[in-house]
Formats: structure tokens, C-alpha cells, sequence
């Protein structure tokens, strides 16, 4: 920008310092609309406590972000949308049989302690509700394990067996897709959940490249250790159980704890579905795998970045 003198004027500040109209707010509420039918399904699909959890988790996460931001002396940002969208995924990521003072813990371990203490939006190093996922699996094991599934809105909430937790081939790939199916909140739906990834790609609010390489790494490894020319069905079957397709959407894709290179993002995808792989396999206390596959990835990181970092031209080599 010039002055009145032709001179060119300059302002210093935080990046991104180009962008294509967008801003956090607008990213943010494309996440929300992304993934609004799958929660709109797990509220069709668990009856009204699943919408009161969600309603509590996202008003928890906005009320945690602007008294941490008052107390830390910060400008209060919550209509940036940011805190309620890691309120949005927290509900997501719980069984609808949880009481109701857990999603208000997750969210304010999610937004307090994993996002603020670290700086706020954008300096987290891991994805914020996968954190509070994991604080609230080894606190409340029991709770955060036990499955719950209903018939539409009027039906009272059962106990049952989750797909990765039941025997192989309880329920049809079909069923499985569709999200008939107990589960977490917002994972049941893979439907709804690739319609979402969809629309975010369409928007480039996310990349192709970590969601890809996950879900494909994870079907391959799947398909091989089958030990069968007809282990496709045994890979898609792990594939549409728990939470990879929530995970690999739209957790592994957070902007603050995935790689910003486009090789970096190849490897975070490819990191994921092995270490998913390993621990479904290899843990049979603890079937699911992708939280703790994401978080590991969202630690290594930096280390990535740093390896796959274009090489920067005109650059003098130093000398010892």
C-alpha cells in the first residue's frame, strides 16, 4: 500500500499475511456446516441426550475460551468460531451414555489446557479434542468405553456392543456406512462424515493429502494382514468402525497440529493409518486406535516440518 509520497508503506504482523478472502471465522463455519449432518444424524440416531451433550460441550468450550483469554490478559476471540467448533468435536467424540458434567470437563481440558496454555488458536501442538478425548479415557475409562445405542429420538438409551468391540461381521458394511450403529456421537455416520470431508475440500478449507493417505495406509495394512485374496471386506469393515473417518476428516487435518508442507502432510496421513494399524492389532484392551495414532503423529510434527522444509535458494552456506 502507498502513501500520498508513492512511498511504500509496510505493516508487520502476524502470518498468515496472504490469504484468498478467507478468514478464521469463515474457515470455522464451514467446519460447522461440514459436520452438522453427522451430528444431526447422532442426535436422530441417540435421542435428546446426545443434542443436550452437544449443547453443552460447544457453550463450555466458548465460556472456557473467553474467561482464559480475560484471565491471561488476551483479546477475547470467540467470534472467531474456533472454541466452539473443539467443543463441537469433543461432543463428538463422546458416547451419548456419558453424564452430563463430561463434556463440559472435555471441553475446558480441550480449550484451557491444551489450547490457551499453549498460546491459543494456532500454537496448540495437538489437536485439542483428541487431548481431552484421551485426559478423559484414562480418567473415566469405564464411561468413555461404554457404548449406547437407540432407535429415533423417543427410545431410551441401551447398552451394546460397538463394531470394533463386537465379533467380526455382527453388523453389514452397509449398516456400518450408514451409521445404524452404535458408537460416539458424531463418529456413527461415515456417509454424512465423507459428505462433510467433501465440502471442505470443494471450499479447500483442507487438503486431500492427509485424509487420503490415512484412510488408504490403513485399508492396505488391513487388507495384507487379512492373509486372504477376499481381506478387502475385513479392511473395509475397519475402515467404517469407530472413528478413523472422523479422525482422518477432520482431527488429522487440524491447520495448528498437521504438518504445513504438501510431503509432510503425506507422511502425517501415512503415520496415522500405521500407528492406527498397530495399536488395533496389537491392543486388544483398547480397540479404537485413532486418537492415540493422531496424537503420536501431532508430536512428531515439528521433527517433520523440519525434514521436509523447501530448500531455500540464495541462501550463503556457512562455513566452519
Amino acid at each position: 500500500m502507498q502513501d500520498k509520497q508513492g512511498l511504500l508503506n509496510l505493516k508487520v504482523s502476524a502470518p498468515p499475511h496472504l490469504h484468498a478472502g478467507s478468514s478464521t471465522r469463515s474457515v470455522m463455519t464451514d467446519v460447522i456446516i461440514a459436520l452438522a449432518p453427522a451430528g444431526i444424524y447422532g442426535v436422530y440416531n441417540f435421542g435428546w441426550r446426545a443434542l443436550l451433550i452437544i449443547i453443552l460441550s460447544v457453550v463450555s468450550a466458548v465460556l472456557a475460551e473467553a474467561g482464559a483469554q480475560k484471565a491471561l490478559g488476551r483479546k477475547v476471540t470467540i467470534t472467531d468460531m474456533s472454541a466452539a467448533v473443539t467443543g463441537l468435536l469433543v461432543a463428538y467424540n463422546l458416547p451419548p451414555s456419558v453424564p452430563f458434567w463430561m463434556p463440559v470437563i472435555g471441553s475446558v481440558i480441550a480449550v484451557v489446557l491444551i489450547k490457551q496454555c499453549f498460546g491459543g488458536l494456532g500454537r496448540n501442538f495437538m489437536n485439542p479434542a483428541l487431548a481431552a478425548r484421551a485426559i478423559l479415557l484414562a480418567s473415566w475409562t469405564g464411561m468413555m468405553s461404554g457404548a449406547a445405542f437407540t432407535q429415533p429420538l423417543h427410545a431410551d438409551i441401551v447398552s451394546g456392543a460397538t463394531p470394533l468391540a463386537a465379533a467380526a461381521g455382527q453388523y453389514s458394511l452397509a449398516r456400518l456406512f450408514i451409521g445404524n450403529i452404535p458408537g460416539t456421537i458424531g463418529e456413527t455416520s461415515k456417509l454424512l462424515l465423507l459428505l462433510g470431508a467433501g465440502y471442505l475440500l470443494l471450499r479447500k478449507v483442507i487438503s486431500w493429502r492427509i485424509p487420503a493417505t490415512f484412510i488408504g495406509t490403513a485399508f492396505i495394512l488391513f487388507w495384507i494382514a487379512s492373509g486372504r485374496v477376499s481381506g478387502a471386506y475385513d479392511a473395509l469393515y475397519q475402515l467404517l468402525s469407530g472413528g478413523l473417518i472422523l479422525g482422518a476428516c477432520f482431527m488429522a487435518t487440524d491447520y495448528s497440529s498437521s504438518p504445513v508442507t504438501k510431503v509432510g502432510q503425506l507422511i502425517m496421513g501415512v503415520g496415522c493409518g500405521a500407528l492406527l494399524f498397530i495399536i488395533r492389532v496389537f491392543n486388544t484392551s483398547y480397540p479404537e486406535g485413532c486418537t492415540y495414532a493422531i496424537l503420536l503423529m501431532n508430536l512428531c510434527v515439528p521433527l517433520i516440518e523440519r525434514v521436509t522444509r523447501p530448500r531455500v535458494y540464495g541462501e550463503v552456506k556457512k562455513h566452519a
